[in-house]
């Protein structure tokens, strides 16, 4: 009879812990974008799933868009720190590790297609190592794109001549400051999250993003101008707290690294398909959108040359990399 119970107890004891263990590891991925945003719907439509099946439910992923967990420099902050698992940002650390810039270099890639096959390429890999040896905390997983960043404005903005004067909003990085000044204009660092209000209320009379970003975020309802400049083709990274990460098994590792590749590449794909349909709508609006002629764009270059030779002279690993980077077929 106590065998008996002995037994009983040990399979009930043996349930619950293969209960418990079956128990999914809940993991939170941040950004500071609209669903809309080509990479946060990767994130809900590739990443999500990936994971979820290919853990067969092991790891649930919450994914929190529009800045939920915080602005940039905090899902930077929490995935460093290991409060947040997974984050999609840019270079709120390009103080820290200045490479960090080259996701935000001026007129670097040929086109779309190119920066893509960059940071789909060994280039991308280089870059993560050496971003998780300056950074052991964290794991860069995978390069996707922000967007060919454009200015827009409610003051009048159809050519490089009228950048003179004007107050815009640039984000925390010394190249699109920089880009700003040596336009003529000046550049008030504020972040995404109240960058709306700001132009609304005319703390600033423009600011520079893609035309997704200008779309996801609603500008067009506080802009009146886009000059489509494309000066630079921005990434965001998908990255990962190490601490969460390298605790997995491997196998489960392998899941969350392939399906951030995945999302990347999707959104990749994605943006590249959104670009005409972006600009079309802006204009329904009532957006008056001028391409940059490439007369005016080669004036931007010589402009912000200054500014490039500043870099190319103070960061040693710029012309290696930027020639490398060009030299992409």
């Amino acid at each position: 009879m106590k065998i008996g119970k002995i037994l009983t107890t040990c399979i009930m004891v043996a349930a619950m812990g293969s209960a418990f263990a079956a128990k999914p590891i809940s993991i939170k991925v941040g950004d500071n974008w609209n669903d809309t945003h080509p990479m946060a719907a990767a994130m809900d439509k590739v990443f999500k799933p990936m994971v979820e099946k290919g853990t067969n439910g092991a790891i649930k992923v919450d994914v929190y868009h529009s800045g939920t967990l915080g602005n940039e420099g905090d899902l930077w902050n929490g995935v460093r720190n290991g409060t947040i698992e997974i984050a999609i940002v840019g270079t709120p650390m390009n103080q820290e590790f200045p490479m960090m810039m080259i996701s935000d270099w001026p007129f670097l890639y040929r086109d779309l297609d190119h920066a893509k096959k960059v940071w789909t390429s060994p280039i991308a890999d280089e870059m993560n190592d050496a971003f998780h040896k300056k950074f052991p905390s964290v794991r860069m997983l995978a390069w996707g794109p922000n967007s060919a960043r454009t200015f827009t404005s409610n003051k009048k903005l159809t050519s490089v001549a009228d950048f003179k004067g004007q107050k815009f909003r640039m984000p925390p990085n010394p190249i699109h400051v920089g880009i700003a000044q040596n336009l003529g204009a000046s550049a008030q660092v504020i972040p995404l999250g109240e960058l709306f209000s700001a132009m609304e209320t005319n703390v600033v009379d423009g600011q520079d993003n893609g035309m997704v970003t200008v779309v996801a975020q609603a500008f067009n309802e506080v802009q009146k101008y886009l000059y489509e400049t494309n000066h630079i083709i921005a990434t965001l990274e998908i990255m990962a707290s190490a601490t969460f990460l390298d605790k997995l098994p491997a196998e489960h590792q392998k899941v969350i690294k392939d399906a951030a590749k995945a999302a990347a590449v999707k959104a990749w794909e994605d943006y590249a398909a959104s670009v005409d349909k972006d600009r079309q709508y802006l204009k329904s609006k009532g957006m008056t959108v001028t391409p940059c002629s490439a007369e005016d764009q080669q004036k931007i270059i010589e402009m912000i040359k200054p500014l490039t030779d500043k870099l190319y002279k103070e960061q040693a690993w710029a012309k290696p990399l930027t020639d490398k980077i060009r030299a992409i077929k």
